[in-house]
């Protein structure tokens, strides 16, 4: 096996999604490097204890459904 870590002690950005332009199509999960995107309920979340805040997400939705937010 390998170690994980958490890394939102580093990040000082992070996703967010807004679920009202959200439709689902999975984009975001399919180019996420760390794969910390999951869908539920047709929509997605983001695992923020492993979420680096690359920003690659937000890149590629279409929708503009991902904002990037400064970590409080």
């Amino acid at each position: 096996g390998y170690l994980v870590s958490k890394n939102a002690v580093w990040r000082n950005i992070r996703p967010v999604i807004n679920l009202e332009k959200c439709v689902g199509c999975l984009q975001c999960y399919l180019y996420c490097p760390d794969g910390v995107i999951f869908k539920e309920n047709n929509k997605v979340g983001v695992d923020y204890n492993f979420c680096k805040g690359c920003g690659i997400c937000k890149k590629i939705c279409k929708l503009n459904a991902i904002e990037m937010e400064a970590e409080k």
